[in-house]
């Protein structure tokens, strides 16, 4: 969805940066702001006197950081592009992989969920799907970056699988997940969402269970004994150089498959 050399600050494309917090405060607010009015009357008929009365601030005071409306959802691109980059800078991938695959896929959809708990990510998100003509930086990189991600993922879990799999698991996790978030974002029986969100980690688990399982990858930690005290009492311990590294639980000590 997003281009790296199209992207910056939110705060570099103002009209004017705010210099201290208040103003920076302000900006924020006009951002929730223009979030909820353009979810409630979409955003071709929002107008930018709307969205400074949903602020409570004065059309001057929204005027001084932005001269209209495109440089509102501009902004409000790049603060949701922002907040996705750190949401996986968060993620202990060699952490996660050791999780059973249940639990490893509540972790991601809990900071999914937790990302899309901020007004202007989710408005962005499902203007992406309704109104792609407005975007001037996402694009749907961003979206073959989440696959990239993902695929990472899945290869640290278990580095049997070749590429071409591990590209085809990642693409059908990303695009299936976006498609019943889009519903879920779009339903306002906030309990029925909240229900399709819970979906996604049932479809994801029942998914990637043949390639994924505990049960599969248990067969595997099974054959490995550390080399330096001959413990069977393995864990899993990251990736590194395209091969699993180990952490044996007697020793202490680190070795690469």
């Amino acid at each position: 969805m997003t281009e790296h050399s199209r992207l910056s600050s939110p705060q570099s494309n103002l009209r004017r940066q705010p210099k201290q917090q208040r103003g920076k405060e302000r900006v924020e607010k006009i951002l929730d702001a223009a979030a909820a009015v353009f979810d409630e009357v979409g955003y071709e008929a929002a107008t930018t006197h709307m969205i400074a009365a949903k602020a409570g601030t004065a059309i001057g005071s929204l005027y001084q950081f932005f001269p209209d409306k495109a440089a509102i959802f501009k902004a409000m691109e790049l603060r949701h592009a922002e907040r996705v980059k750190a949401m996986w800078a968060q993620v202990d991938i060699s952490l996660i992989v050791q999780l059973p695959l249940p639990q490893m896929i509540h972790v991601l959809a809990t900071a999914v969920a937790k990302l899309f708990e901020q007004p202007v990510s989710r408005v962005v998100f499902v203007q992406f799907f309704l109104a792609r003509e407005i975007f001037q930086s996402i694009d749907e990189s961003m979206t073959q970056e989440a696959i990239n991600f993902t695929a990472k993922i899945l290869k640290c879990r278990n580095p049997a699988l070749n590429e071409e799999q591990l590209s085809l698991l990642a693409e059908v996790c990303v695009h299936s997940s976006n498609a019943v978030m889009l519903a879920a974002l779009r339903n306002p029986d906030l309990e029925h969402r909240q229900r399709l969100a819970q979906q996604i980690e049932d479809l994801l688990v029942s998914y990637l269970e043949p390639h994924m399982g505990d049960n599969r990858l248990g067969d595997v930690m099974k054959v490995m004994i550390c080399p330096h005290c001959q413990s069977s009492q393995l864990s899993k311990n990251g990736y590194r150089r395209g091969k699993q590294c180990y952490l044996c639980k007697d020793c202490g000590k680190q070795f690469v498959a």
